[in-house]
């Protein structure tokens, strides 16, 4: 012991150590490539894995809801556990037959009438704008004919797309869900995540416990018990809220007698669950496609979508979340930008929990240490 004491003491072998350090972290960098595609490698395996786990995630808070509520009085915490994860599952399985039995069939209809029949509704909507263009040039003398010209090229450039991949789309669209196997594999993982989460997490807080000093394990603890509540309350809202502006959305189209009604409300309920550019993607993909049909049906649907999308912002959102997301609009809108650009997809729906868990360290944490250290040197700590 001593003799390491005394090696590690002399300066030869620090600058040996940091030359070593030096070196790996140059064939680290040099190689990264490699050491990414070994990751993704590693990540195909646990996919499945990974993917019950998530999916694990999003319906603990049902099967909790289930075992507090419901089966209260049965006394065998396993029993009680047990027959609340079936019931759960078989909740969820029955609520999501139901609405793919309601929506996916017309969903296929829709796409598939759009599809077969783009070429007749661009020849109609491109008739029904250049006597547009020949009324205004009449009545106002003004040569416009650029607009249309502008026009007439974004419909042939969509229009060739749709008919060279006229096949994919409509084969894309009714063979959804070719992955059954690889989703049945990660849903039975789910399950039994679900069936053993009590004894998961024993067993994680006792290696934790292990690990660290108690009064770590309780900070520890406190914190991801926050974020767990953040980002579990997001998530189940965004999803009713999604829920409650999709329906909202089919009612109207269906009173007005508008085509693609299920398609068009599904597209503009799942692209609400993304912050900020989501809803107005959705309104952007029904206007396209009402425009084709029946221009002043797509103008009322720009105008309700707008008249939605302002109650949701302002009434419904900030009743389901409340004061959980105190989070100002410039760091959502960096969120969005910066773990989009991460994780895509993901990142951009999960922007606003993640922004809301970095404002609770950095207001909990990192403001915390920072005034304790100030006020160590004796200086005064800004309001």
């Amino acid at each position: 012991m001593k003799l390491s004491k005394d090696i590690f003491g002399k300066r030869w072998v620090s600058y040996t150590v940091a030359l070593c350090i030096a070196v790996v972290l140059y064939l680290f960098l040099s190689n990264i490539e490699i050491f990414w595609n070994g990751l993704l490698k590693v990540f195909d395996f646990i996919y499945p894995v990974f993917v019950g786990l998530c999916i694990a995630y999003v319906l603990s808070p049902v099967v909790d809801l289930f075992e507090k509520y419901v089966f209260k009085k049965i006394k065998s915490q396993s029993r009680r556990r047990g027959v609340s994860v079936f019931v759960g599952i078989v909740f969820i399985i029955v609520l999501i037959s139901a609405l793919g039995a309601l929506l996916i069939p017309q969903m296929v209809s829709s796409v598939v009438s759009l599809v077969t029949n783009i070429d007749s509704y661009v020849a109609g909507f491109q008739t029904m704008f250049g006597t547009f263009i020949e009324k205004a040039n009449s009545s106002t003398n003004i040569d416009i004919s650029s607009i249309t010209d502008i026009s007439n090229n974004l419909l042939s450039t969509v229009l060739s797309y749709v008919n060279a991949n006229r096949d994919a789309i409509i084969n894309t669209t009714v063979g959804f869900g070719k992955d059954v196997a690889l989703g049945f594999i990660s849903f039975v993982v789910a399950i039994y995540f679900l069936a053993d989460k009590e004894h998961l997490l024993h067993g994680f807080s006792k290696l934790v416990r292990v690990a660290t000093t108690e009064k770590k394990y309780e900070a520890a603890a406190d914190f991801w018990g926050r974020c767990n509540k953040i980002l579990s309350r997001f998530i189940a809202f965004d999803i009713l809220d999604a829920l409650i502006v999709g329906v909202v959305n089919f009612i109207f189209m269906a009173i007005a007698n508008m085509p693609f009604t299920a398609l068009i409300s599904v597209v503009v309920a799942v692209t609400n669950l993304a912050p900020t550019f989501g809803p107005i993607v959705g309104c952007v993909l029904g206007c396209f496609v009402l425009v084709l049909v029946n221009p002043w049906q797509a103008l009322a649907f720009l105008i309700f979508t707008l008249l939605l999308q302002t109650v949701d912002g302002y009434i419904i959102k900030p009743k389901l979340f409340g004061g959980t997301f105190g989070v100002s609009s410039v760091w959502i809108l960096v969120s969005i930008v910066v773990f989009g650009r991460m994780f895509g997809v993901v990142g951009i729906v999960l922007a606003i929990p993640l922004a809301a868990i970095i404002d609770y360290i950095y207001r909990d944490y990192i403001w915390v240490e920072l005034a304790k250290r100030k006020k160590e040197r004796g200086e005064k700590v800004p309001e």
